[in-house]
């Protein structure tokens, strides 16, 4: 008895439907990134290993898919670390020497340094490819999944911040997906510690508060106890993390609380110029200022942004930031950039929820010929390939089956019209052509018949 086939857990299959239903999105995203001057650029799959370890953390280490090297990928071993558990990372490195991707930021980083000569800086570029993760499979979670990045490198100025905010606006406008804008500023953060007297504090401190949203403020003191705060220092910060009012109010109240610390000062301003300078352009999302946010602090050296839909309980579609040193792990220091990520796949869960797909993104044909057999079948052809021609999408029925089996084909798969030539059609060059949605048919000649489907 055959093996009932399966894939791997975390990997999914997409039908036609679901392949047409990401193909908006991808479009969508590919339409926006091309009409604000980016350009595509693409990556392997895979990735030399030393190119990809250490970039992640330890945690990220863990997560990489790995691939054995080919041939008899054990005789080069050392075969002391195979009875070692202690010695797995260096055992992993001696059989496998590449790995599938784990995002596309490093292996950007990797082509800017190795094409940076044949690039003009500033440099902007989209990348929409599949990566991997070994990571437990969950809901929303998966192991293999898209990402569609859009960076910035080569410039400091604050209106690449600004330009990637209206894209994103314009993108989620498009989709039809009403979206909350939260920014912060690493600078601001970094300010926030030195105010509570915890400089050294600042990665114990992001990680903790950018749990609010999830874990409520009483057990973010907890876990700032835990984590060696005093309770004097958590007393100062909470208030700071409790500032409200409008985006001018807060901005004004942050200034009074760590203008006194040079980069917390610094901080506010770059984002006073990015939120005034965004507001300035019309913006249709809501835009929010979020002291809280982290978003992989050690990662990110200035703006802070999020992305949460408004109508939908999910995390974040999409997020990004300023970095100041992409590609200095790869020996070209000082080249800053700006970046902004959309979560395909959550958008597609959040369009689905809300059924916002345009109807016809479901029809690949728009019209299918009825076959009646070998002789109707030389002028249904003939017409088939003028309405091809004027670039509507056509098919014939590849079999003479029954005029009922055929007909509920092109209603099982939302066909809008039929066209039908039978004898009579056939000797006087017309074309019987019915309406699936209303029901109604006409005999009309072919050119006729075109700019009725039109």
């Amino acid at each position: 008895m055959a093996q009932k086939p399966s894939i791997p857990k975390g990997t999914r299959d997409f039908t036609p439907a679901e392949m047409a239903r990401r193909n908006y999105i991808f479009d969508t995203i590919r339409e926006v990134f091309h009409l604000f001057g980016f350009r595509q650029i693409e990556t392997p799959a895979m990735e030399n290993l030393s190119t990809l370890m250490g970039k992640y953390g330890e945690e990220g280490d863990k997560l990489l898919f790995k691939i054995l090297n080919s041939g008899d990928f054990i005789s080069g071993v050392d075969r002391q670390l195979l009875d070692d558990p202690d010695a797995r990372g260096r055992l992993a490195s001696q059989l496998c020497e590449k790995g599938l991707r784990y995002d596309l930021t490093v292996p950007f980083a990797r082509f800017v340094v190795m094409h940076r000569n044949d690039l003009q800086m500033p440099f902007k570029r989209y990348q929409i490819q599949p990566v991997w993760r070994a990571d437990r499979p969950q809901k929303g979670r998966y192991r293999e999944f898209f990402q569609c990045d859009a960076d910035i490198v080569g410039s400091d100025g604050l209106f690449n911040e600004i330009e990637l905010l209206k894209m994103i606006d314009e993108v989620f406008s498009r989709l039809g997906i009403r979206i909350a804008i939260k920014l912060n500023n690493r600078k601001i953060l970094a300010g926030i510690a030195e105010f509570i007297g915890e400089p050294d504090k600042l990665t114990d401190i992001t990680v903790a508060i950018d749990k609010i949203d999830k874990i409520g403020i009483d057990n973010v003191k907890a876990e700032l106890t835990e984590r060696g705060l005093s309770a004097e220092a958590i007393e100062r910060l909470v208030p700071v993390l409790m500032i409200d009012g409008t985006i001018t109010e807060r901005l004004d109240k942050l200034n009074t609380v760590i203008g006194a610390s040079e980069t917390g000062r610094i901080g506010v301003q770059e984002l006073a110029e990015v939120a005034t300078g965004i507001l300035n352009r019309g913006l249709k999302a809501q835009l929010d200022l979020d002291v809280s946010l982290a978003r992989g602090l050690n990662y990110y050296t200035g703006t802070i942004i999020e992305v949460k839909a408004l109508d939908v309980e999910i995390g974040s579609i999409s997020g990004g930031g300023r970095y100041d040193n992409l590609t200095g792990v790869f020996g070209m220091s000082d080249l800053s950039g700006v970046g902004v990520s959309f979560g395909a796949d959550r958008i597609y869960d959040v369009l689905n929820t809300l059924n916002l797909y345009p109807s016809e993104i479901l029809q690949s044909t728009r019209v299918l010929f009825v076959n009646f057999g070998r002789n109707e079948m030389i002028a249904s052809i003939k017409a088939l390939d003028k309405f091809r021609a004027a670039g509507i999408s056509a098919e014939l029925y590849p079999d003479p089956a029954k005029i009922k089996k055929q007909m509920k084909y092109a209603d099982d798969l939302g066909i809008p019209f039929v066209a039908m030539i039978g004898d009579t059609e056939a000797s006087n060059g017309t074309i019987t052509l019915k309406n699936m949605t209303t029901g109604e048919q006409s005999q009309l000649t072919v050119d006729d018949a075109i700019a009725q489907v039109r």
